[in-house]
């Protein structure tokens, strides 16, 4: 296994090891560069993963302490996880691109109150690497590879999709293996891909993206260790990344390069810790960008009780989707789109999100068809807001002195026309074959953190280029969702990968001028 020493300034140091930092780090290694992945969490065996959504909840989430503001509670679901793979291990699948008009939101909706932007790149720049992407993933319905097998749950839903009429329903879009691919088996509808898949059909950066680049001997992963913050040199160059290992000894690791890929909460909270005098507010925060523009997608879901048995926690949990709704419509009464897609609950989860605050009998009740349930989750644009972001608290720290995160949320007024819009459509679905009760409900998680150090062509609208090269800072990269411009509707995994990929290549040819 390939170690360098930790003042070796010839290295790239990724923070992180997910859909960003993972597959940034394999592309930059297979290249030939000298790579040190800085990854939180611990690295985990297929034997470590097990079919127990408690158990794995303790063995991949983030558990960090955080405070929550506006719609938010302290302990909101996130959706991170402090793992070598990153949220790749929690991710199920859905893999789908961006739609072109997602973006330019500035060019194309009209909503006020917003701080929206247009990429500094468009939906053409990026589709070479979105193939790239898909190659790489194992995506169903591309490059040879079949649809995902519809399970119960997808049927029921397309079923009732085509009886209103959409053509868009599909179960390609998913990177869980359709067949035998890249060494890794077909998938086996075993139905737990939150928790890890067991057999790695459901791509995950821990399987694929690191021992490939630890193949290379050019790449050195250091699981267990925190980043706190970066240093920068008198010439304004990221020189250094301190942080502490597992027995909370803090070290401090010279680099060429620095990429900051740790989910778009921690990602701003490592550069406003990075505070310095060249740097007052915090490292790349001249324009005060870092840390605002937090995006989560709008999300609802929806539980329909069919006449008979549906098993719907049967096979993958969220095995298709429905995309005739992303579109941009403003006379359905709101800007953007949203993404319908199946989705599989446990009885605990159904308990928690869908009927909150039922107890005994009435939870009995509730959960005695959860055999006849079909589901969906919904996920829609989130406009960007200024006062929506992470910031440092005042007082609270962390285990090791450090301000821990803020997170604030409060709705944009688009938010309610688009959920009520999309409760009445899965209502629809579900009634169109046969459901005797729909019951939606609204959840208030981050299912896709996003935006909080964005791309902007201005660099007083962002942190960074269409490359994630900081705009202060020459050799400092974002290189996660941080970095979205907007939320889009879909979910970001595969647009994340992407853009690594074309990071990477960007890189690369910097360090051929002599510019890196």
């Amino acid at each position: 296994m390939k170690t360098f020493d930790q003042t070796d300034d010839s290295v790239v140091v990724v923070i992180g090891s997910g859909a960003g930092g993972g597959v940034l780090a394999n592309e930059l290694a297979q290249a030939g560069v000298n790579v040190v992945c800085l990854e939180a969490g611990r690295r985990l065996t297929f034997g470590d993963i097990v079919n127990d959504e408690k158990i794995m909840d303790e063995r991949l989430t983030w558990h960090d302490r955080r405070f929550g503001e506006g719609i938010l509670n302290p302990y909101f679901p996130a959706w991170m996880c402090k793992t070598v793979g990153g949220t790749t291990m929690h991710w199920t699948g859905t893999a789908v691109r961006l739609q072109a008009h997602e973006f330019a939101p500035k060019t194309h909706y009209a909503l006020a109150d917003t701080n929206a932007i247009d990429w500094p790149l468009t939906r053409a720049d990026l589709d070479p690497y979105y193939d790239l992407a898909e190659r790489k993933m194992g995506v169903s319905g591309t490059n040879g590879l079949p649809p995902l097998p519809m399970n119960n749950n997808m049927k029921v839903l397309a079923a009732g999709a085509r009886a209103l009429g959409y053509k868009r329903v599909t179960s390609t879009g998913v990177a869980i293996n359709s067949a035998t691919y890249d060494g890794r088996p077909q998938c086996q509808q075993i139905g737990f891909c939150k928790s890890g898949c067991v057999i790695g059909a459901k791509w995950s950066t821990l399987y694929t993206e690191v021992p490939k680049a630890e193949e290379t001997s050019r790449f050195e992963l250091r699981p267990s260790s925190m980043a706190l913050k970066i240093e920068v040199d008198k010439a304004n160059n990221a020189s250094a990344v301190v942080y502490a290992d597992a027995e909370g000894r803090i070290h401090r690791q010279r680099a060429r390069a620095v990429c900051v890929a740790g989910n778009a909460i921690e990602t701003p909270r490592i550069l406003l810790n990075s505070a310095s005098a060249l740097h007052p507010d915090g490292l790349a925060n001249g324009a005060g960008q870092v840390g605002r523009n937090y995006l989560k997608h709008v999300v609802i879901g929806a539980l329909g009780f069919m006449p008979g048995d549906v098993h719907f926690y049967r096979g993958a949990q969220q095995g298709g989707h429905i995309a005739d709704e992303q579109r941009h419509d403003e006379a359905r009464g709101f800007a953007g789109g949203y993404q319908i897609e199946s989705a599989a609950f446990s009885p605990l989860a159904v308990a928690r999100i869908a009927f909150a605050g039922a107890w005994g009998e009435d939870l009995a009740a509730a959960l005695k068809d959860y055999n006849r349930i079909a589901a969906t989750f919904i996920t829609g644009e989130d406009p960007a807001q200024s006062g929506n972001g992470v910031r440092l608290h005042p007082d609270e720290k962390d285990e090791y002195g450090l301000p821990v995160p803020i997170v604030r949320y409060e709705d944009h007024a688009n938010a309610e026309p688009m959920r009520a819009h999309a409760e009445r459509q899965a209502r629809a679905i579900f009634e169109a074959v046969g459901a005797a009760r729909v019951v939606p409900f609204r959840v208030n998680m981050a299912t896709h953190n996003l935006g909080t150090c964005r791309m902007s062509a201005d660099p007083r609208d962002g942190v960074c280029d269409s490359f994630g090269r900081a705009h202060e800072v020459g050799n400092l990269f974002i290189s996660d969702g941080s970095a979205f411009s907007s939320s889009g509707s879909s979910n970001p995994t595969l647009t994340i990968v992407a853009l690594a990929i074309r990071q990477a290549a960007h890189i690369r040819e910097l360090m051929a001028k002599g510019d890196l």
